[in-house]
């Protein structure tokens, strides 16, 4: 008997193991296919919200997946926990009501936790639990106080709070709304500092040996690094530790976070800009960072409706949001918005028929959007997850420039290179946009990938921390890194090279004009003139040679390394001039002339044109990894005027010519539903497109 026993024994393991193998392989976001509508409710509304209007709203929105507040701030169900504020307009157990009927319909419900803020009378009783600045202040809004991250509330009453969730709600997932560390009232734009809490100071030392916080956040103090390192193990050990939790729990429940360690969901955000110009690109720009830096992660994108902190229930505009959406398809996320409060009696509808019009696009052609590979020769390094100040502008230059030539690029964060080596070195160039640092590792497979046959093109004051990298990838050497060229010409000397200024002598120029020299460059071009006389006409002139230039070719044995210590993307990004573009689009034709090849059309620079294969994203299909086309996604951004968006213009007899290794079973509109002619011949695929109106994805199949 026990042979028999011990075989059964062992069939009911090998069992149970295949299941669980199976589950992970069905985890329900891993498709891909996510049509999120987020419900950010005030508190009074959880008075008046009803699960059967909210679920009829979300079938008639085609959306997939609700995210709804849960708690952390404020308990929006009847919470047993004496250090979880009631929200005191919750009735009855709505939360639960909502689930159950968003389940019944197949809707996936995920949670939504904020642990960043405490009531006040969660202060008044641990005031020990809560931020405090290097003045002794403390954030509050309203009656809301911002916590400590090490200190008893989020190092442990947090899990409490998730866990009393998970027991008594069958949700399908938690979102985390501002994680880490706080040092703003984002809500007021004030800024305070780092937080001092004793629970910081005594964390702080034993991860430091002994250390003092420090309370400026200055990059070049070696204190205040050591304190980067400690944020990041901080956060990343409590993650951690949630996911352990969650997934102790139910392997089905995804967490959905800003972040990328310990997260199934990364989620980012398409806001509205405070400044100009406005970026109709964000969705696009977001996404492809995203997708490109964590290939193993799902990604979410949400279009914010608010205008702004400040201005919550007034929308943005519908073409704004119509372009976020259809960036998000086009470049591999699903659809996510998120709105304040339910759908019923909403302040500003003026969105909604977008809303209902592209979830609904989503949902009929699921298969053709999810599962894409990219096709782009080119990718450029973003500074960070989220850019701002000097190096945003510097990199959404260059992005603008590539975005309007319809030239096929991916986006890789900077932090994660060195992560994605074999993925970097896959490039035939690699543009640097102002990143000024790089980790030791990253700058190696740079140097390798250089090696291997991939070109450089850095621009402004990349990699000035590094002397040595900059002589031996681009033969540079500083002279003056920040140089204001307000007043200076460049010569686009090499006709060659530069062949775009026909008519064109000098090109001026303004921001940064940095001065190297280039002793390991075996070229030197766009000599600089000097600033001149300024005054009126009688007396302007004398730009003469400085001696100077501002572009430098390196020769490695496979590959060309390009560096233009100059504010070229921001001069773009700012004014918009066709001459400072041309720069580079020149020097990409001259060391990279293939890159032009993969999209050539006749669209205007105002058509966003994003080109992948595509494996069609279907049950049946879930295991198939060999491509079945190509789609090219066209996203029409006539409507966009520098400050404002009105409804594209309609445009006709659009042609084009695409790169294909491939002949096309069939070619069709997934807009009208119609064949579309085409011809294949060496390689390339012929076709033209009748009428293109705000979105169409051209769908190449092969199969």
């Amino acid at each position: 008997m026990k042979k028999p026993l011990l075989l059964l024994f062992c069939l009911l393991s090998c069992l149970s193991v295949f299941a669980q193998k199976n589950d992970l392989k069905d985890l329900w976001w891993k498709r891909n296919n996510l049509r999120v509508i987020q419900m950010n409710l005030p508190d009074y509304e959880a008075a008046t919200i009803n699960a059967d209007s909210i679920v009829e709203d979300l079938v008639r929105f085609s959306a997939n997946t609700l995210l709804i507040n849960a708690g952390g701030i404020m308990a929006f169900y009847p919470t047993k926990l004496d250090f979880h504020y009631q929200n005191p307009y919750v009735k009855g157990n709505v939360l639960s009501d909502v689930i159950r009927k968003c389940h019944e319909k197949q809707i996936k419900v995920i949670v939504r936790f904020d642990f960043s803020r405490v009531h006040e009378s969660i202060f008044k009783a641990h005031p020990d639990w809560c931020y405090i600045s290097p003045k002794g202040e403390r954030i509050i809004n309203t009656d809301m106080y911002v916590v400590s991250i090490n200190a008893p509330y989020v190092q442990e009453k947090a899990y409490q709070i998730i866990s009393e969730v998970m027991d008594n709600f069958p949700i399908d997932g938690i979102f985390l709304n501002m994680p880490g560390y706080q040092v703003n009232n984002p809500y007021e734009g004030k800024y305070h500092g780092i937080d001092q809490n004793e629970y910081d100071k005594n964390r702080f030392a034993e991860f430091s040996g002994g250390k003092q916080l420090p309370v400026e956040e200055n990059k070049s103090d070696p204190l205040f690094q050591k304190y980067l390192e400690f944020k990041k193990h901080t956060v990343e050990d409590w993650s951690e530790r949630l996911h352990k939790l969650v997934k102790s729990k139910n392997e089905q429940i995804a967490i959905c976070t800003y972040s990328d360690k310990f997260v199934d969901i990364i989620r980012h955000e398409s806001q509205s800009m405070t400044t100009l110009p406005y970026w109709p690109y964000s969705a696009s720009d977001n996404v492809s960072n995203a997708v490109n830096s964590f290939p193993d992660h799902i990604i979410s994108n949400a279009s914010i409706q608010q205008i702004s902190f400040q201005s919550r229930y007034n929308a943005v505009e519908p073409q704004e949001v119509q372009i976020r959406l259809y960036e998000n398809i086009a470049n591999g996320s699903g659809l996510d918005l998120s709105m304040m409060g339910d759908m019923r009696g909403y302040e500003d509808e003026r969105n909604f028929e977008v809303f209902r019009k592209v979830y609904a696009f989503h949902k009929k052609h699921e298969p053709y959007f999810g599962r894409y590979k990219s096709v782009a020769k080119i990718a450029v390094i973003a500074p960070g997850a989220w850019p701002s100040g000097e190096p945003m502008q510097e990199y959404r230059g260059i992005q603008l420039m590539l975005r309007e030539a319809h030239i096929p690029f991916d986006i890789i964060e900077d932090g994660q290179i060195h992560n994605l080596a074999e993925k970097v070195k896959g490039y035939k160039l690699l543009i640097l946009p102002e990143i000024t640092y790089l980790k030791p590792e990253a700058i190696e497979i740079l140097k390798q990938a250089c090696k291997a046959g991939t070109s450089l093109i850095a621009t402004n004051r990349s990699l000035f921390d590094s002397p040595e990298t900059l002589l031996d990838l681009f033969g540079a050497e500083i002279k003056k890194k920040d140089n204001d060229g307000a007043g200076n010409y460049l010569i686009p000397d090499n006709r060659a090279i530069f062949k775009s200024f026909a008519g064109q002598k000098m090109l001026f120029w303004k921001f940064n004009l940095g001065i190297y020299d280039f002793p390991g460059a075996d070229e030197k071009l766009l000599p600089i003139l000097a600033k001149g006389r300024p005054g009126p006409p009688e007396i302007i002139g004398g730009h003469d040679a400085t001696g100077s230039y501002a572009m430098a070719i390196k020769n490695h044995d496979k590959s060309k390394a390009v560096i233009l210590p100059i504010n070229l993307g921001k001069i773009y990004y700012m004014h918009g001039y066709q001459e400072h573009k041309h720069i580079l689009l020149d020097v990409i034709d001259h060391i990279l002339p293939e890159s032009k090849h993969t999209i050539q059309t006749n669209a205007p620079a105002r058509v966003e044109t994003i080109l992948k294969e595509f494996s069609k994203n279907n049950v049946s299909n879930s295991e198939k990894q060999t491509g079945d086309g190509m789609i090219l996604h066209l996203i029409n951004l006539t409507g966009f005027s520098g400050n404002t968006y009105f409804e594209p213009l309609p445009l006709y007899a659009l042609k084009f010519r695409i790169e294909s290794s491939k002949k096309p079973k069939k070619v069709f509109s997934l807009s009208t539903g119609k064949a579309i002619k085409f011809t294949w011949k060496g390689n390339i695929i012929d076709l033209e497109i009748a009428e293109l109106a705000g979105f169409d994805g051209i769908v190449m199949e092969w199969n």
